[in-house]
């Protein structure tokens, strides 16, 4: 048997078939059918039960899609594709064959800042999203030509162990400060795809020392660990915002690792920028945590052991 679904658009194709494809290819293992897609028609053949159910899954995304319209907003927690019919409206960003969507009112509250604010700056504990939701909301807007580029960046800082004396040269010493990003970047992207991106500087990661003196155009910019920049690092980032650029700073006030004297930025940033209309501050919780549930509970117990120093 063999059924053909039309689409209207590249970016119903986008949304629909995934990052290379990848999620026809996850339909064509979970519906044991075969896919092809070509000049926006789906084509789907195999056995008529495993082709209709194959054909109603593409058709309710379909639906879903068309009834979000292009509206940016992404969301984790990843969950599985045969459950997207229904779900929340926010949830069209695919990956891998899943959906990935909102779990807390502060992360809805965080995408909708980064779609109506200029700068967002999202403070909370590890696992709340903040990283991830901003990876993914830029890579959605890469993929639909809203920006040209992403720009990912986080401060170089020692924790324990110089940079002077670990081996390599200065770009060997840098790359494990900048792994995380990497992480991140690979958990949204196929790696051949990621690479290909970074080649030609559509995506770039570096350290924050690399974003002075640069104005940074059409791109959404991301700084990661930003309790770890001083106050003038903050600054000269922040200053750096150009023309139809959107920066996401996130950070973590709980896991300051800068040398005894320096002040986080991030911390004096809550004081100086709390008024700037076009800025947004979102603040997460312990209870905004998506890994393991006993993150949520080492995260408070530390909270209540730090508060009865």
């Amino acid at each position: 048997m063999k059924k053909t679904l039309k689409l209207h658009s590249d970016d119903e194709a986008i949304a629909l078939y995934g990052n290379l494809d990848e999620k026809l290819r996850f339909a064509e293992t979970h519906f044991r059918v075969h896919i092809s897609a070509k000049n926006h028609e789906l084509t789907i053949e195999g056995q008529k039960p495993n082709v209709a159910k194959a054909i109603d899954y593409f058709k309710d995304m379909l639906r879903q899609i068309r009834s979000d319209g292009s509206q940016l907003t992404v969301a984790v927690p990843r969950t599985s594709p045969e459950h997207y019919a229904g779900r929340s409206k926010s949830a069209q960003f695919f990956h891998k064959g899943k959906v990935v969507k909102p779990k807390s009112i502060n992360q809805e509250e965080y995408l909708d800042a980064v779609n109506h604010y200029d700068v967002v700056i999202a403070i909370g504990p590890a696992g709340t999203g903040k990283t991830y939701l901003a990876m993914a909301l830029a890579i959605n807007a890469l993929k639909r030509k809203q920006i040209e580029r992403i720009i990912l960046t986080r401060p170089a800082v020692e924790a324990g162990e110089s940079l002077g004396f670990l081996p390599g040269d200065l770009s060997a010493k840098i790359n494990p400060y900048l792994r995380p990003l990497y992480d991140a970047l690979y958990d949204m992207m196929d790696f051949d795809e990621a690479a290909r991106h970074i080649q030609r500087g559509t995506i770039e990661v570096a350290p924050l020392a690399y974003m002075r003196g640069r104005t940074l155009n059409d791109a959404i910019v991301i700084l990661d660990e930003a309790q770890n920049c001083t106050y003038e690092q903050l600054k000269m980032f922040l200053t750096r915002l150009g023309v139809s650029s959107k920066m996401i700073v996130t950070g973590d006030v709980t896991q300051i690792d800068l040398p005894n004297g320096k002040r986080s930025g991030l911390l004096e940033a809550q004081g100086i920028l709390n008024t700037i209309e076009g800025l947004k501050f979102i603040y997460f919780n312990e209870k905004d945590v998506v890994r393991h549930p006993l993150v949520q509970a080492i995260i408070k117990a530390y909270d209540q052991h730090e508060k009865n120093q």
